[in-house]
């Protein structure tokens, strides 16, 4: 499976223009389509949801051309000039719950027998309800054929005579249904008023605006009552505007904002704010609720941190939000205490039971989530956990969890181009604004002085310290204790996962008791060496050595720092000293600690070593091409560590 990893993030700061929005896009791609005249289309999202819209409209006949940066879309006055077609709608629930009435009011009165459009997308999709909408336009008279299990797609649209005056629809399950009935309304509305009632709660409501804004742009006017009743009036026809942009998406806005918030910021999206028609932008009020600094321009939204730098917990009604809402449910995990998401109902039957996915991968990030019917509670961890995230071909999940690398620890995005859907870009934004914890990775072999110039020039940064060699130095001399033989790899892994160590004020514990010296033994050095060369110990390892990357930033020495554990370290340095200079310094650090050594030894076990580093296997010794060289045979301890701060000075920042 695919997959991207993302770094730990320490803050998010920028700004990011918002591509258009997926609701209003396909909305006014089909509305230009049915209406009279050429629209031209600006600010388009380019998307698999618009491009199933696109599509679609295309084998029904409609002509659909780009011009330039825009879309000049030939409107069909009311009726579909194709209506034998086959169309896939992927997993765009709007495009399906859209098309279907536009399609039934162009088949009403069809003269041609052999008209059929059949509609079907990928398995998700035909697990997504659409019985209530079409139990609707069968009150109209439309005749409608289910192809597989009732209730769900795939199925087939007949012609059929359309007559009755009046329609109802549950308002629980998706707005969507009623967007379709209104769009397709004044199509149907030809002589007499058509009425739709709305049986129950509405949910999404905002999204009902968006379609009211939009069919009043194109000429036709809903009269309404309350959030019950819509009434379309006979006479009304889609007239071209001749031209209409789509603005920003509001629900991909709330990544970006808050990022600000979780990150530091300040954050700006453009494309959406005072002006937008979108409810998605009251993610901001959310935001502000958790205590996020949230500053509002015409088409503009900003956000950053709190004062106090923690966010509150929040007990929020998001029934006006439901996308949104998503964004919110991992902003969660950096409250001061458990936040509640209530009225989210509408998630069970979107891409993924979103509920339910939610609430699986929050868990993995180490929160407890509880998941009821319609809401969830999500109670943050002390700490986030490192996890592997899977998105379930949903891509609001895969944006969502990308926000957790905030809070300190790696995160892995399984199959992130499911994101195609509506932001196909999106990873390339989020690292525009996002500044990744830098790492100075420091490779080299044996006895080179790495570690030396590791420590110090962590200490003049301000960084953390990670000694690689030192976590294979304690597994060798854990396995000494424990009589292991160092080529027993399922028992050095097992071990290495468990490993009960600790770093403290640059003191090593292995079991609680100080062995900072005892691994600096030739003993030590060659079992290092030797369990270093053992794939599942270093896969074991891995996860450890990447958890050191934090807070400000880190200094990682050892041998593979900068081509496996640290591939996007922001430096990396390839620190070498001929074999003889390396024996040198060994055998004066060795005989300062009271310890015997013999030089020829040295020099024979280094040249040793050096060829079984360089080739093993896994992660052999090797500087890579994007490596600066430092050989310090001829230079102190001082000019190395002032070489590598000169290099790296910009990573304070």
């Amino acid at each position: 499976m695919d997959f991207i990893d993302l770094p730990p993030m320490r803050g998010a700061c920028g700004t990011v223009r918002l591509p258009g929005s997926k609701s209003i896009s396909n909305r006014v791609l089909l509305l230009a389509a049915l209406a009279e005249g050429d629209t031209l289309v600006e600010d388009l999202l380019d998307s698999d949801d618009t491009r199933v819209m696109r599509n679609a409209l295309l084998a029904l006949g409609v002509s659909v051309e780009e011009e330039g940066a825009a879309l000049r879309v030939r409107g069909c006055a009311g009726r579909f000039p194709r209506l034998q077609a086959d169309l896939f709608v992927g997993n765009s629930g709007l495009s399906i719950r859209t098309l279907v009435p536009a399609i039934v009011a162009s088949l009403s009165g069809c003269g041609d027998a052999k008209a059929e459009v059949r509609l079907s997308g990928v398995p998700r999709m035909h697990e997504r309800p659409i019985g209530d909408l079409v139990d609707g336009l069968k009150q109209l008279g439309a005749q409608v054929v289910w192809l597989g299990q009732e209730g769900y797609p795939p199925l087939a649209l007949q012609p059929a005579q359309l007559a009755a005056e009046r329609v109802s629809v549950r308002g629980s399950v998706s707005s969507q249904f009623l967007t379709g009935l209104l769009q397709a309304a004044p199509l149907v509305a030809r002589d007499k008023p058509l009425t739709i009632d709305v049986e129950g709660e509405l949910i999404s409501r905002p999204y009902v605006e968006i379609t009211l804004n939009l069919m009043e742009r194109f000429g036709v006017v809903v009269q309404r009552d309350g959030w019950s009743r819509f009434v379309v009036q006979p006479g009304q026809r889609y007239v071209s505007p001749g031209r209409i942009a789509v603005e920003g998406d509001a629900s991909t806005a709330s990544y970006f904002l808050a990022a600000g918030a979780l990150g530091g910021g300040p954050v700006r999206v453009v494309g959406a704010g005072k002006r937008s028609i979108q409810g998605d932008v009251k993610f901001a009020d959310a935001l502000a609720v958790m205590g996020a600094e949230v500053v509002w321009g015409e088409d503009w939204i900003e956000a950053r941190a709190p004062a106090s730098g923690r966010l509150k917990a929040f007990d929020l009604d998001l029934n006006h939000i439901p996308d949104a809402a998503m964004t919110l449910s991992v902003a969660a995990l950096f409250a001061d205490g458990p936040s509640t998401l209530r009225n989210i109902g509408s998630w069970r039957v979107k891409e993924t039971d979103r509920i339910a996915a939610m609430a699986a991968e929050l868990r993995k990030l180490g929160a407890t989530v509880e998941e009821f019917p319609e809401s969830l509670r999500v109670t943050p961890p002390a700490r986030l956990h490192a996890a592997v995230i899977d998105t379930y071909d949903d891509h609001r999940v895969a944006m969502c969890f990308s926000l957790a690398t905030l809070g300190g620890p790696y995160v892995r995005i399984n199959d992130p181009m499911c994101v195609k859907k509506t932001f196909p870009e999106y990873f390339q934004t989020f690292a525009g604004i996002a500044t990744p914890v830098p790492v100075v990775a420091i490779d080299g072999p044996s006895a080179s002085g790495k570690g030396t110039v590791a420590a110090q020039v962590a200490r003049v940064l301000g960084f953390d310290h990670l000694d690689s060699g030192a976590l294979y130095r304690i597994v060798a001399l854990a396995a000494q204790r424990q009589g292991l033989a160092l080529d027993a790899e399922a028992a050095l892994a097992a071990l290495a996962a468990g490993l009960p160590a600790r770093f403290e004020n640059e003191r090593v514990l292995l079991d609680g008791l100080d062995v900072t010296d005892e691994i600096r033994s030739e003993a030590c050095s060659a079992g290092a060496s030797r369990v270093a060369a053992l794939p599942a110990v270093r896969d074991a390892l891995f996860a450890r050595q990447r958890a050191f990357r934090r807070g400000n930033g880190l200094v990682a020495e050892g041998r593979d720092m900068g081509s496996v554990v640290f591939p996007d370290a922001a430096l990396k340095i390839f620190l070498t000293a001929s074999v003889e200079a390396r024996s040198e310094r060994r055998y004066k650090q060795l005989i300062g600690k009271g310890m015997t050594a013999s030089m020829d030894d040295l020099l024979r076990d280094l040249h040793e070593r050096d060829a079984r580093d360089s080739q093993r296997p896994v992660a052999p010794l090797k500087r890579g091409e994007d490596a600066v060289l430092l050989d310090t045979s001829g230079m102190t301890v001082q000019q190395a560590v002032d070489f590598v701060v000169e290099r790296a000075a910009a990573l304070r920042s």
